[in-house]
């Protein structure tokens, strides 16, 4: 084979070098994965299209002066991102788009995205094959110990250190997920008629257990920068909110201060530390809902670092994982506030699922959890950057698996919603975030009018590209204007 051949098998320099001789230019992370956005974003702008073929191995390796691993391992992860596929001795080609039986594209539903260059599948049995040789099937599958083991309550501290710094296992509980540690938080710390306070938007799941345990949300107005510390000490004045202020009325209060859900907001430090001192004097114990600050560039330190007695820190592997794992994490002040949320979980939920539990706790004891999270965070930055540039500046941080996007005055947030549906697309409202509160922070949370786009559900990264392209298509159309009626 002649040289020639080797750098340009088929011949057309002028064609295909030119094309991927920018393919690791820009960006950053691992090179291989730069190839494999490189070809996504041409795929997605059609500098490459389905059917072409892709330059043979040795040759892009040449070219681009690169070794043949890195162009093996980026080839590897576009065909498992069904970028391109193998027709044997034909050689490697732009896949053609894959067929959707079902046209809806979920930008609706908060959940990180597949890992960036992690094969989940190859772990997942790895991980279940190693559970096995070591453990006895037959414990996974009988009862546990409500809220975790020694062992278990250990790899949670050890997750939450980066977050908290060392704290004793004793503190740690081990819960089936965020919502269900959130109900028996409520069920410990209120009695029935007592408010809990919480921003005028909030994350769906809170007052949906408020309701159902008899207790009342109560909202208290932001700026900018999250909860007004004046606000919150103005909600627990004995005649705040038709009598349920003060200690004897409003107990609880929750906060999501990092990357908060809806908004992507995250609140500073000199403002945690004054709701601190608003929340003490008031005797308001916190729950603070935080399964984002891993996301977050230089986040401030959680308020239960800052205040440890006064905060119960929840932390959930669904944000940064997988939902599927269903294992969140409460680090608690003390021994009798330890006592009295076991004591309330177990009026509902025995234990946390054992295989999958076990399956969690051991990629955190090993390092796989955090290797995964790595993955998450790489490919949800790639899918903040994609969303940036295709729609536009967002409200909040571009970082985590969300972004809060306000809308032109033209539309109105239910209308977009449903404009959004009939594009086969979903997405969450403004609406959807309001816990039903009346008077001046209920008009703060419509004024938002805003969506919640949510960048994990979609698993492939072309086809939620193809969905934020059609979204920003919708968004620019002025549904104010007059429809021309034809016959």
């Amino acid at each position: 084979m002649a040289q020639n051949d080797l750098i340009d098998p088929d011949n057309t320099a002028s064609g295909w070098a030119k094309t991927w001789a920018s393919a690791l230019q820009g960006g950053s992370g691992p090179r291989y994965l730069r190839l494999v956005d490189f070809i996504e974003c041409a795929v997605a702008e059609g500098t490459l299209t389905p059917g072409e073929r892709v330059p043979a191995q040795r040759a892009l390796a040449a070219l681009l002066g690169v070794d043949l691993t890195t162009v093996t391992r980026g080839f590897n992860e576009a065909r498992r991102r069904a970028l391109i596929e193998a027709r044997g001795p034909l050689g490697t080609f732009i896949a053609a788009p894959r067929a959707e039986l079902e046209r809806r594209v979920d930008l609706s539903m908060n959940i990180p995205p597949p890992p960036a260059g992690i094969d989940t599948d190859a772990l997942l049995r790895e991980g279940l094959s190693r559970l096995l040789l070591r453990s006895d099937a037959d414990l996974l599958m009988t009862y546990h110990i409500g809220g975790g083991s020694a062992a278990d309550c250990a790899a949670g501290a050890k997750w939450l250190e980066p977050m908290l710094g060392k704290i004793d296992p004793a503190q740690m509980m081990v819960c089936p997920g965020a919502q269900a540690a959130l109900a028996a938080l409520v069920l410990a710390f209120t009695e029935p008629g007592d408010a809990v306070l919480s921003e005028p938007l909030v994350y769906p799941g809170l007052p949906h257990a408020v309701a159902q345990l008899g207790r009342r949300l109560e909202t208290v107005a932001t700026d900018a920068e999250g909860m007004l510390p004046d606000a919150l000490e103005a909600a627990c004045r004995p005649d705040a909110r038709h009598g349920l202020g003060g200690p004897q009325g409003a107990r609880l209060l929750y906060l999501n201060p990092t990357l908060q859900n809806p908004t992507a907001t995250t609140m500073p430090e000199a403002r945690r530390r004054a709701i601190l001192k608003v929340a003490a004097r008031c005797g308001l114990r916190i729950v603070e809902d935080d399964p984002y600050w891993r996301f977050a560039p230089e986040a401030p330190p959680p308020l239960a670092r800052l205040a440890p007695a006064q905060v119960c820190y929840l932390s959930t592997l669904s944000k940064t994982l997988s939902p599927g794992l269903r294992t969140a994490f409460l680090a608690l002040p003390d021994a009798a506030s330890h006592a009295r949320v076991l004591a309330a979980l177990r009026t509902f939920s025995l234990m946390a699922a054992p295989l999958t539990n076990a399956l969690a706790l051991q990629w955190i004891e090993d390092g796989t959890a955090a290797h995964i999270f790595e993955g998450v965070r790489a490919e949800a930055q790639a899918r903040q950057r994609m969303a940036a540039q295709t729609l536009g500046p967002a409200t909040g941080e571009n970082a985590g698996i969300h972004l809060w996007y306000a809308l032109p005055s033209y539309w109105q947030a239910r209308e977009l919603a449903a404009a959004a549906s009939t594009e086969g697309l979903a997405v969450a409202p403004s609406t959807a975030f309001e816990p039903g509160a009346t008077g001046n922070t209920a008009n703060a949370a419509r004024a938002a009018n805003a969506i919640r786009i949510s960048l994990g559900a979609t698993a492939e990264r072309t086809r939620l590209q193809a969905a934020l392209r059609r979204l920003s298509t919708l968004l620019a159309s002025d549904r104010s204007a007059p429809a021309q009626v034809l016959v």
